[in-house]
């Protein structure tokens, strides 16, 4: 049986792994930010190849984006939500890139859910699922959160 005082603590580590992450992913840190997904990681992106399977295979993804990310910038994380269990737990919120106003990567709002496992003790990502809000009147992204 889960105790609450077991659930808190599991939800402040998951809390704690979101922020590695991204602390990892500002700085550009691709070994920091493997070090959060587990090995069977299959992660639904917002750009091609759209679904990748595989920790190996997620590397070469965030390799091969980052260098088109500014020098330095931050994310800004709203509306974050943890339902946790002894050894499973499942969050999603909202995030966006701050930092260089006309950068491309700045331009929009992205929603995320995360998948969370602990392993030998650690939490790591074991699915992700990353999508941009749209229109459907126009087929057009949705940049912002307003309506």
């Amino acid at each position: 049986m889960t105790t609450n005082t077991t659930i808190t603590h599991n939800e402040a580590q998951v809390r704690q792994l979101i922020s590695d992450q991204q602390r990892a992913i500002c700085s550009k840190n691709v070994d920091q930010i493997m070090s959060h997904y587990a090995n069977d990681i299959v992660v639904f992106d917002v750009k091609p190849p759209f679904q990748t399977q595989g920790k190996i295979a997620w590397r070469q993804v965030w390799s091969e984006c980052l260098p088109y990310f500014p020098d330095t910038f931050e994310m800004e994380t709203r509306d974050l939500n943890i339902t946790v269990s002894e050894d499973l737990a499942v969050a999603h919120w909202l995030f966006r890139f701050t930092g260089e106003e006309n950068h491309p990567a700045m331009q929009t709002w992205m929603r995320v859910t995360a998948v969370c496992q602990k392993n030998q003790g650690e939490w790591q990502i074991l699915h992700e699922h990353l999508s941009v809000p749209f229109n459907p009147e126009t087929s057009q992204a949705a940049f912002t959160l307003n309506p």
